[in-house]
């Protein structure tokens, strides 16, 4: 297998090479979150000021002397961590909590064009079962998951081969009915998400069913209430945050009806922490960070970025760019969101997510279509407006990581440029 990046010690650094991750979290250093070129020795010994060691990216410099690379042991089965006694185990950073999560390293098998279709079908299944589950609860049924679960499968097989295939699908269907648009995109980040942490598929499948059912309790909410313009008094509030305990009910109900309908116990956990924060101040039960479980702590991040990017019509608000999204997230590290949680879901979606309209240092406008690992800077674009912000008669790709001299300058709105893209892609 060829390696992309590899860790190295501090002591194997040169001139040169472009780091691409730290031994930990970028925003608790002064250096850029999109990587940094080492331009002089200097950048070296301020790295070694921080770090133990960090990681290399060999395409986009040349690699270190493999005597300094840093090759990671695999525990043995009897080290679980998992297995030890509390006083046994050792102190790890929260960086580290993540690596530990890394069971697989998924690479792109496919073209986005060649995935569309596939991403494009796995979407329907998901939201038929989904619009089937919402009317058997109306009418007092008891709720069918089967269907979900198959739709859920083949949407995470997509995600494997092509995260951006179906992220794009999401991001043109955030017009489309809230109810709907929401779950699924909160679905489809959460699987997105648990990609990029290297989760075996059985757990991304968990994670995206979980944010697919996360507020399933809103069915027992007034859609009046739901949908009501400006702000709710306190017994609304109370009667809107009664959903997260209504959606674990519904769920524990339907997971004793029938073992195909049988939910898994971390996805009651993360409908139930859905709405809890980092500094206790979320729902219903005020959680703090170290109570939170990590499903509950995914979902609250995922679902906050899906909501900022969609259809909001009870708050009279149209979906925000997806990069104004993430600042906001990024502002609140370490206040409403674990501050790593929040750099790995950067890592992720990337500084300009899939669906985020862009400006180039050429003058073009164009749509970003997928990611580039860990060149979140230099995505691939679909080229939508000339250098004169003129409409292309014929729209074109460019993969930005592969140019010299074409960089992303800034993102724009649609609403800049009157972009509706939805008209021009569905």
């Amino acid at each position: 297998m060829e390696l992309s990046e590899v860790k190295t010690s501090i002591d194997g650094l040169e001139v040169g090479m472009y780091v691409s991750r730290l031994d930990r979290p970028w925003i608790k250093t002064p250096f850029p979150i999109q990587g940094l070129k080492i331009r002089s020795k200097d950048d070296i010994e301020k790295l070694r000021a921080y770090c133990s060691f960090v990681y290399v990216d060999v395409e986009k410099g040349h690699a270190p002397n493999p005597r300094f690379w840093i090759v990671s042991s695999t525990p043995k089965a009897s080290t679980n961590i998992f297995d030890m006694e509390p006083s046994e185990r050792p102190v790890v950073t929260r960086t580290d909590e993540f690596e530990s999560l890394r069971k697989k390293t998924y690479r792109v098998t496919t073209s986005i064009k060649s995935e569309l279709k596939e991403a494009r079908a796995a979407c329907d299944k998901v939201s038929e079962g989904f619009s089937n589950l919402l009317e058997d609860l109306g009418k007092g049924r008891d709720i069918d998951l089967a269907r979900v679960k198959s739709g859920i499968t083949d949407m995470v097989e997509s995600i494997t081969r092509n995260p951006a295939a179906l992220s794009w699908l999401v991001h043109l269907k955030k017009h489309d009915e809230y109810t709907y648009s929401r779950a699924l995109g909160t679905s489809v980040w959460c699987a997105t998400f648990g990609r990029h942490l290297g989760l075996e598929k059985s757990t991304i499948t968990e994670l995206a069913l979980g944010g697919l059912l996360l507020d399933i309790g809103n069915t027992t909410i007034p859609r009046e209430l739901i949908f009501k313009l400006g702000g709710l008094d306190d017994d609304e509030q109370k009667q809107m945050h009664s959903h997260v305990d209504m959606g674990v009910k519904i769920l524990a109900h339907a997971s004793s009806t029938s073992p195909t309908t049988k939910v898994p116990m971390d996805v009651l956990q993360m409908v139930a922490t859905h709405h809890e924060r980092f500094d206790g101040s979320g729902y219903p039960q005020k959680l703090g960070n170290e109570q939170i479980p990590l499903y509950g702590k995914i979902a609250g991040l995922v679902d906050s970025y899906d909501a900022m990017t969609s259809e909001r019509p009870y708050a009279g608000k149209g979906p925000r760019p997806p990069h104004e999204a993430i600042a906001e997230l990024y502002e609140l590290r370490d206040d409403k969101y674990q501050g790593e949680l929040v750099e790995q879901f950067i890592q992720s979606v990337g500084l300009y997510p899939t669906g985020s309209l862009v400006e180039l240092n050429t003058g073009e406008v164009g749509a970003v279509i997928s990611v580039n690992g860990l060149r979140r800077l230099r995505p691939v674009v679909m080229l939508l407006l000339d250098e004169n912000k003129k409409p292309l008669s014929q729209f074109k790709h460019i993969d930005i990581s592969k140019t010299k001299d074409i960089n992303v300058t800034r993102g724009v709105s649609p609403d800049d440029y009157g972009i509706n893209m939805k008209e021009l892609f569905l």
